[in-house]
């Protein structure tokens, strides 16, 4: 295909490609996906080659949050029966830390449940962030806590944070139809703050809410504007309970294509396949790793994610190698100065709270057109288990 080549070609020179060739690799057919995954494999491997980072999500405060967003299981109201416990002590977080670290993450990422931290959280996170890095050198920390008032980025990059995540999620057109208790603005201020403190800026999106193909096309391309070092894709977990628990809009193909579409769009940044990976591409997941250079490892915020010995043998039987700690995850050209000084970039993962990772991320309903769910996506809810381990309980995590 003409656009396929003209595509990699803009990669290979991170040369934007233009929002009709970003549109037109969401429209593909099913009879040419093989070849789209192929065509961005091909920018993938020419910036990352065949590593595969693993990151790791530690729930510092789980539930009780006063934000609205419909996606997330740990909303103002919810009923989803989740794990609800406030802030873990030092020692509690770096021990779950320390089993994601053990299974070979290289980065923690720190999360809490809120609008934002006040200044006394920020003190708490930054005694958890000494804890980890007294105990695990060369560890690499992102937090999200939601969105930072002024001074709080800094206060986190002197406590030796590495980077943050906050996600836009949709379009800036679409964002009021999912959450009413803060405003997009406020989201790419936090990205910003987060950046100017020198930071890795992390921020992604949902997918499946509901929304249109130029809804997606549109974040992405305001994705690369804030240009954060890491891009998390989470695809909507439809959480029972939450405003979108009946959101199946996603095929395991339409997948593929929306985190083509990101590499594309993004070539030479971290592009994260994050929460919703196990109930949406499900045995598709290999696949995903020709377009993405990096996941989560073991279990999300609120929901169970795939066994971490599985993702281990997934990556080796699909011919990939996970990222070692001593490697920089950026090309040269990112990972030297300012925010991309950071060997990789932050965290992403929809379960809940501000970190691109809202377990209780359910594809909600966006103004757009959806994609109708079909016998082929029927509703997964057997792949929807609300976490009972890791943090906040007494049995083991998944890692």
């Amino acid at each position: 295909m003409d656009l396929l080549n003209t595509l990699v070609d803009k990669g290979l020179r991170r040369e934007l490609p233009t929002r009709e060739e970003a549109l037109a690799v969401l429209a593909t057919s099913d009879d040419e996906l093989l070849d789209v995954v192929a065509a961005a494999g091909k920018v993938r491997r020419h910036w990352f080659g065949r590593r595969v980072k693993l990151n790791y999500l530690v729930n510092l405060k789980s539930g009780l949050c006063p934000e609205d967003c419909s996606y997330c299981s740990q909303r103002l109201g919810s009923s989803t029966g989740i794990l609800k416990y406030t802030w873990l002590k030092p020692d509690e977080a770096s021990k779950a830390a320390a089993a994601g670290l053990a299974g070979g993450a290289k980065r923690v990422c720190l999360v809490a449940s809120g609008r934002g931290p006040t200044d006394r959280d920020v003190d708490r996170v930054a005694g958890t962030i000494k804890a980890i890095k007294d105990q695990n050198e060369g560890v690499e920390v992102c937090a999200c806590l939601g969105l930072l008032s002024d001074g709080q980025a800094e206060r986190l990059r002197e406590a030796g944070a590495d980077a943050y995540n906050h996600n836009l999620n949709t379009s800036e057109s679409t964002y009021g139809d999912i959450t009413t208790t803060h405003t997009y603005a406020d989201r790419v201020d936090t990205v910003t703050k987060a950046h100017a403190a020198g930071l890795s800026a992390c921020s992604g999106l949902i997918a499946g809410m509901g929304e249109s193909d130029e809804d997606l096309v549109d974040v992405v391309y305001s994705l690369r504007e804030l240009d954060p070092d890491s891009v998390p894709v989470n695809f909507l977990i439809p959480v029972e309970g939450t405003p979108l628990a009946k959101e199946w809009n996603l095929t395991p193909q339409r997948c593929l294509r929306i985190l083509a579409m990101v590499r594309f769009v993004c070539p030479d940044v971290e592009v994260r396949i994050a929460g919703g990976r196990e109930v949406h591409l499900r045995t598709m997941q290999p696949l995903a790793l020709n377009l993405a250079n990096s996941i989560f490892l073991g279990d999300y915020l609120t929901t169970e994610g795939q066994a971490g010995k599985a993702d281990l043998e997934m990556i080796a039987d699909a011919g990939f190698e996970v990222e070692g700690a001593g490697e920089v995850t950026l090309p040269e050209h990112r990972a030297a100065g300012g925010c991309g000084s950071h060997a990789s970039a932050g965290c992403g993962s929809h379960e809940g709270a501000g970190c691109g990772s809202h377990d209780g991320q359910e594809s909600a309903g966006v103004c757009g057109t959806a994609v109708p769910a079909t016998a082929a996506n029927e509703a997964r809810t057997d792949l929807v288990a609300v976490r009972r381990r890791g943090a906040g309980t007494d049995l083991a995590p998944n890692a």
